[in-house]
């Protein structure tokens, strides 16, 4: 089967068409991947002259306040070393497990609305909430059903890294 010249021009504009609409629409997810995201982001507050793997091991030289070092949120959950700015908002955290509010730029740098440290358990004297929760054996256990005689003592273990 043969094209006349009308539908050969036609065919030629729509494979163009499709093929700019394709260029286009990845120009946009490009574009969309490099815009900031906003997020809440914690854990230690450390010098960026340490690495990922220092900051893991705890590494006393990870809280030192090195000349020329910035200050860093080292993430223990995935392992990542994120920067902070403004400094000037970190600079009274070194050594602190903080939780940090911001957007995150596209070079895993975090620009800071807010910045808190992180409390992580109830204070001395308060009381723990109610809950509900099912046991290595699977029988449901309260706050009322595990207290003894002379008290309790209750631990909650997020997350075991061997």
């Amino acid at each position: 089967m043969r094209l006349t010249a009308g539908m050969d021009s036609l065919a030629k504009r729509f494979v163009f068409c499709l093929g700019a609409s394709f260029y286009i629409a990845a120009l946009a997810a490009a574009g969309q991947s490099n815009a900031t995201k906003p997020g809440t982001w914690s854990g230690i507050v450390v010098s960026s002259g340490c690495n990922a793997d220092e900051a893991f091991a705890e590494s006393p030289e990870c809280m030192k306040d090195v000349p020329g070092a910035k200050l860093a949120l080292y993430d223990d959950t995935n392992r990542v070393m994120y920067g902070l700015e403004p400094q000037d908002k970190v600079a009274a955290h070194l050594g602190d497990t903080v939780t940090v509010r911001g957007t995150m730029g596209e070079d895993d740098t975090i620009q800071m609305s807010s910045i808190e440290r992180m409390s992580i358990g109830l204070a001395v004297g308060e009381k723990a909430p109610a809950f509900s929760l099912r046991d290595q054996f699977g029988r449901e256990q309260t706050l009322e059903s595990l207290k003894g005689a002379n008290g309790t003592v209750l631990l909650f273990f997020r997350s075991a890294d061997w």
